[in-house]
């Protein structure tokens, strides 16, 4: 087993592996920038180095101090969280020539799989569904007018590097080139890769993905899966587990076909096979995270199982059960943003004046966070992620209502509103939801406006 492990991470993600190496007896070293000096992650880990000034690239991102911390404390192993490096294959790589364990995929499995058009094509090779689109990547105005004609309109253009960005439905012909253009222009900004590929779009679909775990061995299993369809352009809002939308067949099939997937390519470590579902509950390969997810924990709820434990003994080389599991109860996370949803989810930077958490039974908070503390401009905006854990939806969401209302964070704004209203709405109540709700959803006026 590892004796000490560099989290190349920051936040709650730092926080929430730092704890899982305790309880393992394991050492940890917390990177910061000079943003994050008062951050928790540097208060509980056993060591901490200073990487670098705010900006990303000359901390979180600079792999050469990341390398030089963990060699000064005699790091054996990094754990890199998710975002920033976790599916870096030059890092990945660059650690294992260090002799440093990175606690995740392979350079190669990271290739492979991070770009989506080999991803499409690979899982073809193992025969998991995937949606129609372009083999390979598109060349041209010309070529993509072709792919369009031969699948049919709608379609979908995605960047190949990257999520979230680069993406762009296109419903007729003629609007095809500006959206080509404004997607490739996107995307280079973004990722460095203008590359483009081309899907049928799917209309209205469920966003369902299959959290999964493969050891050094070859040996793969799926821990049920997670419903991320309510996002903000591409960008997850909630989640929960069992989907509402799932069935016993439905959660068998997609089960299969992720652990299919992983044992193709052989994948080691904590990973989740993303898939589109239709109305019809036809289910398509979207792409393959080979990290932990920011929803991890719902996951780890519903079948308590510490997926970051299972992550570390996977890269000490131990094998796994081989067991398929089924959640036995209901979880719901909700990510707590400094975002104001009443000024389109305006970042909301700055100083936390009062900080009141929620607690009680089935009520866990994971957050970095606190009383006094700085937000700082340079990251991503979420700072908690709320879970309740019930043993029916109903009873999840009535949890969610009330630690929503008991958590007060004063001094930023941020979308505990929005989750209010979230969980008060009919068709969320009715688990009629798509990757399309927030298109529809409009916040109700604050009081006294």
């Amino acid at each position: 087993m590892f004796k000490k492990i560099l989290i190349a991470n920051r936040g709650e993600i730092a926080l929430r592996v730092i704890r899982t190496c305790r309880e393992m007896g394991i050492k940890s070293v917390a990177v910061y920038s000079t943003a994050d000096a008062d951050s928790l992650h540097v208060r509980f880990a056993d060591e901490a180095v200073c990487i670098g000034p705010p900006a990303s690239k000359d901390s979180y991102l600079k792999i050469p101090n990341i390398i030089a911390a963990a060699e000064i404390t005699n790091a054996d192993a990094i754990h890199p969280g998710y975002g920033f490096l976790s599916e870096n294959a030059k890092f990945s790589k660059i650690c294992a020539e260090h002799g440093i364990k990175f606690i995740g995929a392979s350079p190669e499995m990271i290739e492979r799989m991070g770009d989506k058009a080999s991803a499409k094509a690979t899982m073809k090779e193992a025969g998991v569904p995937t949606v129609p689109g372009s083999d390979g990547l598109v060349q041209s105005l010309e070529h993509a007018k072709k792919i369009a004609a031969e699948i049919g309109y709608p379609v979908m253009l995605k960047a190949t590097a990257g999520g979230g960005r680069g993406m762009r439905d296109v419903w007729k012909e003629e609007d095809l080139e500006k959206a080509l253009d404004s997607a490739m222009q996107e995307a280079g900004a973004a990722f460095g890769n203008d590359a483009m590929y081309m899907e049928k779009l799917i209309v209205d679909p469920r966003h369902i993905e299959i959290q999964i775990v493969g050891d050094q061995y070859g040996k793969a299993c799926h821990i049920s899966e997670r419903d991320c369809s309510i996002q903000r352009r591409h960008q997850k809002l909630t989640e929960e587990t069992p989907s509402p939308f799932m069935t016993e067949d439905l959660r068998k099939r997609m089960g299969e076909a992720a652990v299919k997937a992983a044992e193709y390519i052989k994948y080691e470590g904590a990973g989740t096979v993303e898939f589109l579902v239709d109305k019809d509950r036809n289910f398509y390969f979207m792409e393959m995270n080979t990290r932990i997810q920011v929803e991890h924990p719902i996951t780890e709820q519903v079948i308590d199982y510490d997926l970051i434990r299972e992550q570390i003994l996977v890269a000490a080389g131990v094998p796994i059960s081989g067991k398929n599991y089924t959640p036995k109860l209901h979880a719901i996370e909700c990510r707590i943003n400094a975002e104001d949803p009443y000024n389109d989810f305006r970042p909301s930077p700055g100083k936390i004046t009062t900080l009141h958490a929620p607690g009680g039974h089935g009520v866990r908070l994971d957050t970095h966070v606190y009383s006094g503390y700085v937000i700082p401009p340079n990251y991503d905006s979420m700072i908690a992620k709320l879970i309740t854990t019930a043993q029916t939806r109903e009873e999840a969401i009535a949890k969610m209502r009330r630690a929503l209302d008991e958590f007060v964070v004063e001094g930023v704004k941020t979308t505990i509103p929005f989750h209010l209203q979230l969980m008060d709405d009919p068709d969320y109540l009715a688990g009629n939801y798509t990757t399309k709700f927030m298109e529809d959803f409009k916040m109700k006026p604050q009081v006294g406006e």
